[in-house]
């Protein structure tokens, strides 16, 4: 069977002033290692709100009210439209103050792979929502999948799974089919193939583009096991994983762990002809310390024709 692997898409200018009928997405998923900092969560949300939608994605979430700390943040510009909550693995939709005008549905759903994982809020799986607006249909689908370089095939797997079941029971009869389909988390896929100093010797001297080649997610999309067809970004920022908390320095513990791309986001444009998408930022924020990841952003317009 023929496979198209992930494209992978140019940043393109956002043009100030462009039609009303554009609808702008910032997108954000974090890994927070169960701690919370109000400061680095104003931080991912920034003071540009060139968007009309914001869609968090968070994961290890810490026993803390986020939603309520991010709506703080955007109490000037934004409010909650709803959320997808399964414990530790969190996903928040913000919009317009007037976003009830243009709302047209909003449908969540959650599904769990591996065990509990609440003990330790690492909560494996899936958290997603449906989204009618302005007349353009999306799902947003934010994960956390099994760690481990070697684990290879259980994420494989764990996707899989997840597409097959998220918003598979009840299904309303009058939701349209969506127009893109937005992947975004701790997706968990490593370097591998190459010796930890001098992967991290390559980044230090910012030829990290050089690493995209051992990169599991990609090499697995490139075999078609998974994420077939969808679009993602250059990996331009140095890999998001495993840095000392409260530092910009990988990982030197004993266990000396490869760093990695473990945070994405794809999307895949379902009805070609109905919508056009561009990307306008795909990139980690390094400004960040209190986790061992880095977030990463990206600025998507939807244009409906």
């Amino acid at each position: 069977m023929a496979h198209d692997g992930i494209k992978t898409v140019e940043v393109e200018k956002l043009v100030e002033g462009s039609s009303g009928s554009v609808l702008r997405i910032c997108i954000v998923t974090w890994n927070m290692n169960g701690q919370v900092s109000y400061m680095d969560l104003a931080e991912i949300v920034g003071n540009d709100r060139k968007f009309d939608l914001l869609v968090v994605g968070l994961q290890e979430v810490p026993r803390v009210n986020v939603a309520q700390l991010l709506q703080e943040t955007l109490i000037g510009t934004h409010s909650l439209m709803g959320e997808s909550v399964m414990q530790s693995l969190q996903l928040f939709v913000f919009g317009p103050k007037n976003y009830e005008l243009f709302l047209e549905e909003f449908r969540v759903d959650n599904y769990a792979v591996g065990g509990f994982g609440g003990l330790i809020r690492r909560k494996k799986g899936a958290v997603a929502v449906r989204i009618g607006f302005k007349g353009v249909n999306m799902l947003f689908i934010c994960c956390h999948l099994s760690a481990h370089a070697r684990n290879v095939e259980e994420r494989n797997s764990e996707l899989r799974h997840i597409s097959h079941s998220l918003f598979s029971k009840n299904q309303n009869p009058y939701s349209r089919p969506s127009h893109i389909t937005v992947w975004l988390g701790d997706l968990n896929y490593r370097i591998e193939g190459l010796d930890t100093h001098p992967v991290k010797d390559l980044i230090h001297h910012d030829l990290h583009g050089m690493l995209t080649s051992k990169d599991q997610l990609l090499q697995e999309a490139e075999r078609g096991q998974i994420f077939n067809g969808f679009c993602e970004g250059n990996l331009e920022f140095k890999p998001t994983y495993k840095y000392d908390v409260g530092t910009s320095i990988y990982d030197t513990s004993h266990k000396v762990r490869m760093p990695s791309w473990t945070d994405r986001i794809l999307f895949k444009i379902e009805r070609y002809g109905d919508v056009d998408a561009m990307l306008h930022s795909y990139e980690s924020v390094n400004k960040i310390h209190s986790s061992d990841h880095k977030p990463v952003k990206a600025l998507l317009s939807l244009k409906p024709n």
